[in-house]
């Protein structure tokens, strides 16, 4: 999972620019409040996220859109068209009388993990589906879109009513496949020795530099959690209350260029920084630099979106995983923050590049709030389930869709992961 933010749907997920730089989440009105023209609004909002995946998809070529580079990666036309069964399966299925799936197949095929939602294809062999084919994905695209469009048209407002929730976990779920299928094709083509690129005119955002270097949080009780009634997975509630600080955050995400200092002090072979899992990581993946990072001719090289770029010493680091971050944090006689400390100190407004570059890991284990319960239904899978093993990340990417970020989003994955845009800021104790 990601691994979002729909009440920002309606206004800015029309955006095209995916490497624009957000300081902040910007403030979106909810498809629940407001009402009148409701059907105009859902159609409105479900064409621009669908538009924007095809707008993402469009570069690819029919052999990219196969390619499943690893087991926790999905092929493009994997993406496209489970998006796909989502809205057929939760929508058209269940509140569309008279719906007649597009294909006897494709619940089977691109069903991803909702155990309740009936029996699907193994993950780790997305990459065999050769059939149907990238067209035939766009034609199963098309058909439910029509169909979806149709259903908003012809419900009732008692109907829409009761779907606005259900459309907005809809537009939110595919936001986060967005974000995927740049990272899962990056990674794809990380391994391609030509080097490809996706798009030789994309730039990695710039950084803002802080006039000053620390944020002190005082020692106080803070409200943490989602505490409204606009967008958010279930995950980010109950609202409680948390012990944050003392503690001070750095403004600025660490750079490429501390990163390098790390690497020469010979940060990846002191095993006295590491967790015990993260040197086995280390000496069995043979890490010595951070994802997509290569050696040639004694300069550092990066695989970026635009093909193989020389390392820039001023960008934040980009896929480092928690073990190397946590190893750079101690080498550093510094720490990784606590999720709490990270949402507080965001709310002050006071951390750069908060959002829109790279996703932030934190020392937080992925666990339910206090009080949390899963929803019912096959959707109470989509973040319950997952309460074990990984750690939380807060912030978002440059990989995140215009409107799909907010401050209580907890981002989560395993600890050895590193090809999302995964970077840290460090936090001081002292």
């Amino acid at each position: 999972m990601e691994p979002v933010h729909t009440n920002n749907v309606l206004l800015s997920c029309l955006e095209k620019n995916v490497t624009k730089q957000a300081s902040a989440p910007a403030p979106a009105p909810s498809l629940s409040v407001d009402l009148g023209g409701l059907a105009q609004r859902l159609e409105d909002a479900f064409l621009a996220v669908r538009d924007e995946t095809e707008r993402r998809a469009a570069p690819l070529s029919p052999e990219d859109q196969q390619i499943q580079s690893m087991p926790d990666a999905s092929p493009t036309k994997w993406h496209r068209a489970h998006t796909t069964w989502f809205w057929e399966q939760f929508v058209l299925g269940e509140h569309c009388a008279g719906y007649w799936p597009f294909h006897p197949d494709f619940a089977f095929l691109f069903n991803s993990y909702y155990v309740s939602a009936g029996p699907r294809h193994s993950r780790n062999h997305r990459g065999d589906i050769t059939r149907p084919s990238a067209d035939q994905v766009g034609a199963y695209r098309k058909h439910v879109d029509a169909a979806v469009v149709k259903f908003f048209r012809d419900a009732g407002e008692d109907k829409l009513r009761e779907i606005a929730p259900l459309v907005e976990v809809g537009l939110n779920h595919e936001q986060q496949h967005q974000e995927l299928m740049f990272t899962d094709i990056l990674h794809a083509f990380a391994q391609n020795p030509i080097p490809p690129a996706y798009d030789p005119d994309w730039r990695f955002p710039a950084a803002t530099p802080a006039s000053e270097d620390w944020l002190t949080l005082n020692e106080g009780i803070h409200t943490v959690g989602h505490v409204d009634d606009s967008f958010h997975f279930d995950n980010e509630k109950p609202a409680h209350r948390a012990l944050v600080g003392p503690v001070k955050l750095a403004r600025n995400l660490v750079t490429n260029r501390e990163w390098l200092a790390f690497m020469r002090d010979g940060g990846y072979r002191t095993a006295t920084l590491w967790l015990m899992d993260g040197f086995a990581a280390v000496n069995n993946e043979g890490w010595d630099c951070p994802g997509h990072w290569r050696e040639i001719d004694g300069q550092w090289h990066v695989m970026t979106l635009a093909g193989l770029k020389p390392v820039d010493p001023d960008a934040p680091v980009c896929h480092v995983s928690y073990y190397e971050a946590d190893a750079f944090a101690r080498w550093a006689g510094k720490h990784l923050p606590t999720e709490m400390e990270w949402e507080v100190a965001a709310r002050s407004g006071q951390l750069n590049d908060a959002f829109g570059i790279v996703w932030q890991w934190t020392r937080s284990s992925y666990s339910p709030y206090p009080g949390y319960r899963a929803i019912e239904g096959a959707l109470g899978e989509y973040n319950g389930k997952f309460m074990v093993n990984q750690l939380v990340l807060r912030g978002s990417s440059l990989a995140t869709p215009e409107g799909h970020s907010r401050i209580t989003y907890r981002n989560f994955f395993y600890p050895h992961h590193r090809w999302q845009f995964t970077g840290l800021r460090l936090a001081d104790y002292e």
